[in-house]
């Protein structure tokens, strides 16, 4: 594969990522889950459950709205990505997510692997969410 290949899937799946993003730091639940495959998985530290699919989330996500969950604003830091193959990349930062009812900023760092579909859209098919160990944003 040619550098100029590699480069415009490294776009491709950079613009996914912030795509993606935005909808959450926007709370725009829509728009975020239409960035994940139907099967997509789900590790997150502050949920004992490994969700096995969008729906599984989007249930979850429908009960913490119940309970007063929304996003305020979310900054990504540190964004990295490693195209793996013709349709896989991995997409790696560290993110600060305002959160209503929440005092402190959260503080944690995510993975997210996307798989680029027959229509040539990269969607992500599992997220990985971690408290991240660095206290300061240098």
């Amino acid at each position: 594969m040619s550098a100029a290949v590699r480069s415009a899937d490294h776009d491709e799946v950079l613009a996914a990522a912030r795509t993606l993003v935005a909808a959450f730091g926007a709370h725009d639940v829509a728009r975020y889950f239409a960035s994940f495959d139907e099967n997509a998985s789900f590790v997150f530290h502050n949920n004992d459950e490994v969700i096995t699919s969008r729906s599984r989330y989007e249930q979850i996500w429908r009960g913490w709205e119940r309970d007063g969950f929304k996003i305020l604003g979310c900054r990504s830091l540190d964004q990295r990505v490693q195209v793996v193959g013709p349709d896989v990349a991995i997409f790696t930062h560290r993110v600060r997510t305002r959160v209503a009812g929440e005092a402190a900023e959260l503080r944690e760092r995510e993975t997210i692997v996307f798989r680029r579909d027959s229509g040539g859209t990269w969607l992500g098919i599992h997220e990985h969410l971690s408290v991240d160990p660095r206290t300061a944003d240098a």
